[in-house]
Order: C-alpha cells, then structure tokens, then sequence
C-alpha cells in the first residue's frame, strides 16, 4: 500500500533565529521597564514624596475620623455654630478694615467745643447777660426778671421746677396731686365729660365743652382726641378700658387721684375751667409746673407760685427725714434759669 508524502516546512537559517529570538527579549524587557515606571510614578513623585493618588490611598486606609455630633437646634445646633463662625470672620474683617482705614487717615487737631452760651441765639445771649449765675433771687425778684428775659415773641409760660428729696419708686413719695392755681394757667382748656345722660346735662351747664354718653365711645373708636382734660363718672370708668392705650400716654385716661373720676362731674367741669392742674415727680425726683403766662404780670404770677409751693410742702411725705426741697429753678419758654432761694425745707 502507498504511502502520502507529507510537504517538509521551511527551515529558517539559524542566525535568523537568534535574532528574532533577542528582539522579543528587548521588547519584553522594555515592557517590564515601563511597567516599573508606571509603579513607581503612582507612589512617588519626582521630589520623592507621595503622590495624591497615594494620599489618598494612605488616608483611606488610616483610621476613619470621629463624626461631629450636633443638636437639632439651638446654641449647639450645625446651623448657630456657622453663624457664629460666620460673625466671628465678618468682625474679624471689620477689625482689619478699622485698623488699615486708622493707618491711613492722619490724626488732626481734637475738635475745638464751644461754650454751651456761645451756642445759642442772639436773643437768649441778651437775655442770659440780665441773670447773675453765682446768685440766688427771691421768689418775686425771680418772677420779675423772668417776665424780663422771654426771648419769644408769643406770650410764654413762666415754669418752675423744683427738684424734691424723694425716691419716686416708693409707693409713699411719689407725690401726685392736683391744685386750683388762684390766676390759672393761662390755658384754654377743652374739658370732655362721659356720663350719664342727667349727669352731662349738668356738665354742659357747668360749661364742658362736650359731654355725651354712648356717642363719645363711637368718637374714640375712630381715635377722634377733641379734649385736653377728660372727666368720667366711676360706674362709667369700665367702658373706657379698652382706650387706655389711646389716652394712657396721652396723660387724658381719667384718675380718682387727679379728681378726673367723681360722682360730682358739675364741681369738677367747673375747677378744670378755672385752671386746676396735676402735678407730679418724675423719676429725676423733679416736679415742672407752668406757672401762668408772662402777660399776667409780677403779682398774679406770684400769687399762682405762692398756692404752687403751698401745696408742694403739704405733700411732702412722712418718710422723708433729710431736705425735702432741694432747688429750685424758674425760666420761661425757651428762657434762661433763675435760681430761686429755698423757703421750703
């Protein structure tokens, strides 16, 4: 039987064979090289320190940081805790911008300050050079050069203010009371009366310039003020309740200690007419009263001082042991201060 001759393959030439053999060898070496390289750059940067990738390759395997524990609200709260930061860095800002802003403005002359007198008009300039600072004036020398020193032109009030030894947080010194001046005051004063039917009738008579019942409670609904003084019958005092915000600060709400809440509203229309007036300590421990009008002249302004301080030494209370009146001063509108001697201790 036959047989297949198979075809013999090529035979390379043996020096063709080591060559080829030795380009491989160079390649792979080349390749192991590049592989080192590509090792040693993901470690190492040129300088010999790590590189980012392996930071973070470090940090990961480090041990994991404790988390902040925060409140949901309050001075302990993730959110005030970055306000305050916040704060903290905007004052630091500011602190910076005062300190650069006082390196450069250059420090000038501390600014010159004028006498107070110098301060003021001309007029009171001429009126302050009648009165002796160093001297203290009787009660009518006082009210005559006070007539003499108005630097307005309209008609002033000759005001006094006395400042009192008292404590005004004591229930039993804060002196507040009313008192009928002789002249009056030199003021048209717009009485309102909230009473009864019958009794607003009187009050009319008695020459209120309003007096109704239901209908004036209507008026302060609107927050319509038409009155200086408002006088009210005590059953009536319970509807004006809801007003005290609106006549409170306005110093109108009815008082049984200013004798605006009575049961005779026809003697109390009458005395506010003639010129009753409320006094009281303010928390300076200093009484002010207006005392009349320039225009009433030396003797019926002396007159209204003389009832003023008659009734300012009847109130003085039993606690107070040391000087009850400490000075007093009278001036006018806008006037100069007269130092007035004290006859009242």
């Amino acid at each position: 039987m036959a047989t297949k001759k198979t075809a013999k393959e090529p035979v390379e030439p043996t020096d063709k064979v080591e060559a080829k053999n030795q380009e491989i060898e160079a390649v792979e070496q080349a390749a192991k090289e590049a592989e080192k390289e590509i090792k040693n750059s993901k470690t190492v940067d040129i300088e010999g320190e790590p590189t980012e990738a392996r930071k973070t390759e470090v940090e990961d395997k480090a041990e994991p940081k404790e988390e902040e524990h925060f409140a949901k609200s309050g001075k302990k709260s993730k959110k005030h805790l970055e306000e305050v930061k916040a704060e903290e860095e905007r004052q630091a800002r500011k602190e910076e911008r005062k300190a650069e802003e006082g390196e450069k403005k250059p420090k000038g002359a501390a600014p010159v300050t004028r006498p107070k007198l110098e301060r003021r008009g001309k007029k009171y300039q001429e009126a302050a050079k009648l009165v002796e600072k160093s001297k203290i004036y009787t009660l009518k020398e006082a009210i005559d050069l006070a007539t003499k020193t108005s630097p307005v032109k309209f008609d002033a009030t000759v005001e006094a203010h006395v400042r009192l030894g008292v404590d005004p947080r004591q229930a039993d010194q804060n002196i507040r009371t009313t008192i009928v001046l002789p002249n009056g005051n030199g003021k048209t004063v717009r009485v309102a009366v909230f009473a009864p039917l019958d009794e607003c009738k009187k009050a009319k008579a008695a020459g209120a310039d309003s007096a109704e019942d239901e209908e004036f409670l209507k008026k302060l609904e609107k927050g319509t003020i038409d009155f200086d003084v408002l006088i009210a019958t005590p059953a009536y005092m319970p509807k004006l309740g809801k007003f005290a915000r609106l006549l409170g600060p306005k110093g109108l709400m009815p008082n049984p200690k200013a004798g605006t809440v009575t049961t005779d509203v026809e003697k109390a229309v009458k005395e506010a007419k003639a010129g009753k007036v409320e006094y009281r300590v303010d928390k300076q421990s200093i009484v002010h009263l207006g005392l009349g009008k320039v225009s009433f002249g030396v003797d019926k302004l002396l007159e209204n001082a003389n009832a003023f301080f008659d009734s300012l030494k009847a109130q003085k209370p039993a606690s107070v042991k040391g000087t009850y009146v400490k000075s007093v001063f009278l001036t006018t509108s806008q006037g100069p201060s007269i130092a007035v001697e004290n006859l009242y201790n």
